[in-house]
């Protein structure tokens, strides 16, 4: 088998698997089973890929463990969230329900997430591939900066979910650690992993065609369901507040805020 045919394979568990996710959406009334299906991606397919590729086993599961890790916990902590204030739906869903009025625009948007969901697959299924013996600098630099953005935004998350169960600061916005130098230290660190997975794809043939994958990340988090989405919601609820952490402190990469 090769990487392309495996690929297919890839791609058609995802579509099987979305299809699944959107019918358990549409009878519990949530979207917002999406954010997690799509995180968990990842600790699906690499796995399968890295059993399957003919790779040196070193490269193929060192990239394969750090995946799975961000993955499983990504989608974990999306996944208690969800449950946690269901029935009630993440706001962008809300938005998205009154453009698309009936489930099947729904059922389009989650199998074009499928979709992406393998082609975001693509730094494993190279790796899976690779059978160079000894790993390359690019590749040792993508794993530290995973590792980093791995611990980032496992931090940014832990600060906002202790900051939104703490009763002293309902209807305020959260400065707490990374949140004082980023208005998304989630998101830049979320980004910031793709390029990690992007550089250690780049010690591996074809490896320079996954540079879509954080360009796309960056797309979506800066323009479309990331930042744009969450802002407006944060303006509507948080009001002047918010206005003022806007003018403070950094949309995106962490830096200093303003006095």
């Amino acid at each position: 088998m090769n990487k392309w045919e495996l690929f297919t394979i890839g791609l058609a568990i995802t579509i099987a698997a979305f299809a699944g996710v959107w019918v358990i959406s549409v009878k519990i009334r949530n979207y917002g089973l999406l954010d997690a299906a799509w995180s968990y991606g990842v600790a699906v397919l690499a796995p399968i890929y890295a059993s399957v590729g003919p790779g040196e086993p070193l490269r193929k599961w060192l990239l394969t463990a750090i995946g799975v890790a961000w993955s499983v916990r990504l989608g974990t902590y999306i996944l208690l969230r969800v449950l946690r204030h269901h029935p009630a739906e993440d706001p962008r869903y809300e938005t998205l329900r009154r453009r698309w009025p009936g489930a099947g625009m729904f059922l389009v948007f989650f199998e074009l997430q499928a979709v992406l969901v393998a082609l975001f697959s693509l730094p494993f299924l190279l790796a899976a591939f690779n059978q160079s013996p000894h790993l390359q600098p690019v590749e040792i630099g993508g794993l530290i900066l995973a590792a980093i953005a791995l611990v980032g935004e496992s931090a940014a998350d832990l600060q906002m979910s202790a900051f939104k169960t703490d009763p002293a600061c309902k209807g305020q916005v959260c400065r707490r650690g990374l949140w004082r130098y980023s208005r998304h230290p989630n998101y830049f660190f979320e980004s910031l992993i793709w390029w990690a997975f992007f550089l250690f794809a780049l010690g591996s043939p074809w490896g320079w065609i996954t540079i879509v994958c954080p360009l796309l990340m960056l797309y979506f988090l800066l323009k479309v369901t990331g930042i744009a989405l969450t802002e407006e919601y944060s303006l509507k609820s948080k009001g002047d507040a918010y206005r003022e952490y806007q003018r403070t402190t950094s949309a995106f990469i962490p830096w200093f805020p303003k006095s």
